[in-house]
């Protein structure tokens, strides 16, 4: 299968087999085609040339990544037409019976459609709906509502629940995980694990991919290559043939020993354990030609600082926020000490969100006081990116020269620095306008290692930007010795980097300091603290 989009080759000569009973995670730089790859096995786009075929009587079911699209039907009518033959059965067999002329010829219709319905398991349709709903936090109550009485964040949910919706035998998903909160997330990995079909899922959350991958699809090269094990596997093992190329004059046995050991440490880890023998199996059989570089770029992420942080950092106390009309915080109180790296988490990113603008004093709090520590210097990455630019029609390298000190703003410093961050070239030229939302996250990321604080306030810093960029990231924090206040969706960001978790809602505050993300939430008196804050 090839295809070419726009006079580019996307892909050239992909030949790829899915099999059910594993999960397929997509990876790819951004714009290297990973959706588009989705579009295709969907049927919404065509191949230039080969074929894509589905074993007969397989039905296929996608996440909806347009969240209006059901806004005139009920939540629960939205979730069942995730499997669109029923559903249309169903409005079919209504229609007939509500017919006032109900002919001899209607009732056979209706005879068909009522066994067919039947073979579908049509009788229990709107309890499995209900029953996902609920599990997903979708309360019974709302079922019968309108999907556009709904708020983004309940979109998300019953959209999961209308692709997972009478168990697909291909179960293609899009950044699923985008605006789940953790519970949910969890939640769905754990379904994911222990679905019996075919699940082919695109995402830049690396944790997500680990749990639930059995094998990685990487489009690189113009190519859709094939790899058993989960991301940390495919990752590795890149990061290996890499090595293995530059040391071309070193013994093959050499290569051949520590690609072994290499092996053995992953078969010992596959995260299915249900599969973990057949994946350990297939791993074994990996041989050096099998390893593959990547060629992909990796930013340079370093955080320095000028000033040592003194004692105090800060301290939150009694601070509530109302936003149109509704309190999204209320009496919040924390202290966060110079030498934590804390990661504000909450079910409702308003809250999260307002509090980071709190503390980085875009806004103020309607009540309560937020006390720095006269030693902290702080540099802010907002969620809104766009709220980071006064002026857009700057290019990138003038926009940049606004932050750099004397001496670090001749065009030399600045280009070699942007260089790091992966814009070359006449990209450096390139309006802020015309960024995507990638490439400005990048931006603030270089002004804020050019200001040097010794305090980073994040919010959300992992939205827009690819795997290759969230991982630099990530170990550019996980390396900055000041301290770091944060926002994230993204697991293993959260447990790699933050020693202090902050749960915020509008009724409290749950506040553990010297705790990582997996032992918060594996904490049984904490869970039930958080259960009772919503």
């Amino acid at each position: 299968m090839s295809l070419t989009l726009d006079g580019h080759k996307l892909y050239e000569d992909v030949n790829l087999k899915f099999t059910a009973g594993n999960c397929y995670g997509v990876i790819g730089a951004n714009g290297a085609g990973k959706s588009t790859f989705l579009k295709l096995l969907e049927g919404k786009l065509q191949p230039t040339s080969g074929s894509i075929s589905i074993e007969p009587n397989k039905r296929m079911s996608s996440l909806v990544q347009d969240h209006f699209a059901f806004d005139d039907f009920t939540v629960v009518d939205t979730v069942i037409q995730g499997h669109q033959e029923l559903y249309s059965i169903m409005l079919e067999k209504d229609a007939l019976y509500a017919k006032a002329d109900f002919s001899e010829e209607d009732g056979i219709k209706a005879a068909e459609l009522e066994g067919r319905f039947a073979e579908l398991d049509g009788w229990n349709a709107e309890i499995e709906a209900a029953q996902l709903l609920n599990e997903l936090g979708i309360d019974e109550s709302m079922h019968q509502q309108k999907m556009s009485e709904m708020s983004e964040p309940q979109k998300v949910k019953i959209l999961l629940g209308q692709a997972l919706f009478g168990k697909p035998d291909i179960l293609l998903l899009d950044e699923p995980t985008n605006g789940l909160d953790m519970q949910t997330e969890s939640w769905l990995e754990n379904f994911l694990a222990s679905f019996p079909n075919l699940v082919i899922v695109v995402s830049h959350d690396r944790h997500f991919l680990n749990q639930v991958c059995t094998n990685m699809c990487d489009v690189d090269f113009g190519q859709i290559k094939m790899f058993v094990g989960n991301y940390d596997f495919w990752l590795e093992s890149s990061r290996l043939a890499a090595k293995m190329a530059s040391q071309q004059n070193s013994k093959k046995e050499e290569q051949i020993k520590e690609l072994q050991e290499f092996i053995a440490r992953f078969s010992a880890n596959a995260s299915k354990s249900k599969q973990a023998t057949s994946r350990k199996k297939q791993l074994e059989k990996i041989s050096l030609d099998d390893i593959k570089p990547s060629s992909r770029k990796y930013p340079f992420v370093k955080f320095t600082f000028d000033r040592q942080l003194g004692n105090d950092l800060l301290r939150v106390e009694n601070v509530s926020k109302t936003i149109e009309g509704v309190k999204v915080l209320d009496n919040i109180s924390f202290t966060i000490s110079p030498d934590e790296k804390a990661a504000i988490m909450s079910r409702n990113d308003l809250a999260s969100t307002t509090m980071m603008q709190i503390l980085a004093g875009d806004l103020e709090p309607d009540e309560g006081t937020v006390t720095w520590g006269v030693t902290s210097t702080r540099s802010y990455l907002p969620k809104d990116t766009n709220s980071a630019f006064n002026d857009e029609s700057l290019d990138i390298l003038d926009w940049l020269r606004q932050f750099a000190e004397p001496g670090e703003d001749d065009n030399t410093f600045l280009r070699g620095f942007l260089g790091k961050m992966l814009f070359s070239g006449d990209e450096i030229e390139k309006k802020i306008e015309v960024l995507s939302g990638g490439e400005k996250v990048r931006c603030i990321l270089s002004k804020m290692m050019l200001l040097k604080a010794n305090t980073l306030i994040m919010d959300d810093p992992t939205n827009h930007l690819d795997l290759e960029s969230i991982t630099s990231l990530n170990d550019g924090l996980v390396d900055f010795k000041g301290a770091i206040i944060f926002t994230s969706h993204d697991h293993q960001f959260i447990q790699t980097v933050a020693n202090h978790i902050v749960e915020v809602s509008a009724k409290g505050v749950v506040d553990r300091a010297e705790t990582t993300l997996d032992e918060f939430l594996d904490h049984d008196v904490t869970q039930e603290r958080v259960a009772a804050l919503y």
